[in-house]
């Protein structure tokens, strides 16, 4: 390859050849101009980041050069290294998180499910205290949601209210591991086994989170029976939009993969045709016998696939990923330990018990009314803050159509999701995160607390 005027000329090579020059140009240049950029005091602190090198640019413009541009081999392998890592059987890429939670309820509306499918009517528990698209399927569909309260310092569901919750119309709990720290699996999955409900773990901010359930340590996402994750940029792990469903059931894996590609009933890869060997031979529905199985609908789907090229970020982040988990722990117990004295003003999170939490964000809850004062002190002085996402779902303008009707259900008062609504905030502990990011945050905290 010889480069002249700016432009690369290739002469005599070979397609294998120049895309091999092309990306060695490409890592070459990340390794140059996307360095991380180097902190001095009193710069912008954001409460999360990407974290990449080259790997991550070669994989993309790799994946570019093939213009395949659909779901690929970059797919397949990001699915399998995920399920792999995981330790679960059954993974499907998606174009976001919001996505994986949509596929995941719906696959539980499906009617191959029989009794145990979800009805227009039927009612779903889950916490008010979260990110509104664990919530926004259960109500597009017709559900009823029914939230309940958290607990305080955990931020997760509060288990004793579930006996009160449940109702001979509940059908599944669908709850959030919030920040990372995991929700109490053992007593929750024991309760959906008594009542033969579905569970959906939301482990969207909880990626690498383990939890210790019969002697044995598993991932969240991987206990109930469909797990979610997100991929945006601030997430665990990236690949720009994106996101992913993971289950051990291969019957919801069938139906997730129906509903993720337009309700199709044929189970061939993209660009692959008659996996099934019957193509043109079986009967489906009130369709002529042999009309073409790549267009049979077994279920009302969407098309929720993800690009090839952010698979190829995704291969390059997941093996990176083990790191990323451990560097987050460091950052979060850094944090903890740099608070210490306050807790006559501040209340500190606590990781669940019997769970290894892949922190998220640093959760802080103000025990006076000064929450506002105190985010504002710290992003003055250039610290990203934010809030615990809807504080309290139910107060949004999203519920005016439909506040105090019956297409929800609130047990209790929600005390704790009020609180977490007036008085919660969380800072960054992102792989990103430097020891200087740190103790500067905890010193710019302190100012604003003392």
């Amino acid at each position: 390859m010889n480069i002249k005027g700016g432009i690369i000329i290739f002469k005599n090579k070979t397609e294998k050849e120049a895309r091999e020059e092309i990306l060695q140009l490409v890592r070459e240049y990340a390794d140059k101009y996307h360095k991380p950029v180097e902190y001095h005091r009193g710069d912008k602190i954001s409460y999360a980041s990407r974290v990449y090198d080259c790997e991550e640019m070669v994989n993309l413009v790799d994946s570019s050069l093939e213009f395949w541009l659909t779901s690929g081999r970059y797919t397949d392998s990001f699915e399998k290294k995920l399920a792999k890592y995981l330790n679960i059987k059954y993974c499907s890429f998606v174009n976001s998180g919001s996505s994986a939670n949509l596929l995941a309820f719906m696959a539980l509306t499906s009617p191959l499910l029989e009794d145990r499918q979800i009805l227009p009517g039927d009612e779903v528990i889950t916490v008010a205290a979260g990110f509104p698209t664990t919530v926004a399927p259960i109500i597009q569909y017709g559900a009823v949601p029914v939230f309940i309260d958290v607990t305080i310092p955990q931020y997760n569901i509060d288990v004793n209210q579930l006996e009160d919750a449940s109702s001979d119309k509940t059908k599944a709990l669908i709850i959030a591991h919030t920040l990372g720290n995991p929700f109490n699996l053992e007593y929750i999955t024991k309760f959906c086994k008594e009542h033969d409900l579905w569970l959906i773990e939301d482990n969207c901010d909880a990626l690498g989170s383990k939890y210790v359930i019969d002697n044995e340590e598993k991932f969240t996402g991987t206990i109930g029976d469909i797990g979610t994750s997100s991929f945006y940029p601030p997430h665990h792990m990236t690949t720009g939009e994106g996101g992913a469903v993971y289950t051990n059931n291969p019957l919801l894996n069938r139906i997730i993969r129906s509903l993720r590609d337009w309700g199709r009933d044929c189970q061939c890869s993209s660009g692959e045709d008659n996996f099934c060997g019957n193509r043109f031979t079986q009967k489906y529905g009130k369709l002529p016998v042999g009309y073409d199985h790549k267009y049979v609908y077994s279920h009302f789907g969407y098309n929720l696939k993800a690009t090839d090229m952010q698979a190829a970020v995704g291969c390059a982040q997941i093996d990176k990923f083990p790191s990323f988990v451990e560097k987050r722990k460091k950052n979060f117990n850094r944090i903890k330990d740099g608070l210490q004295g306050l807790e006559d003003k501040l209340i500190l999170p606590e990781a669940e018990p019997n769970s290894d939490p892949s922190w998220f964000g640093f959760l802080i809850t103000t025990k006076e009314n000064n929450r506002n004062r105190i985010v504002q002190y710290l992003e003055d002085n250039n610290i990203q803050t934010r809030m615990l996402f809807a504080g309290n779902i139910i107060k949004h303008p999203c519920f005016d159509q439909i506040r105090d009707s019956n297409k929800y259900r609130v047990v209790g008062d929600l005390e704790n999701t009020d609180k977490i609504m007036n008085n919660t905030f969380w800072i960054g502990v992102y792989p990103g995160m430097t020891n200087e990011k740190i103790d500067y945050m905890i010193e710019k905290i302190r100012e604003a607390v003392e």
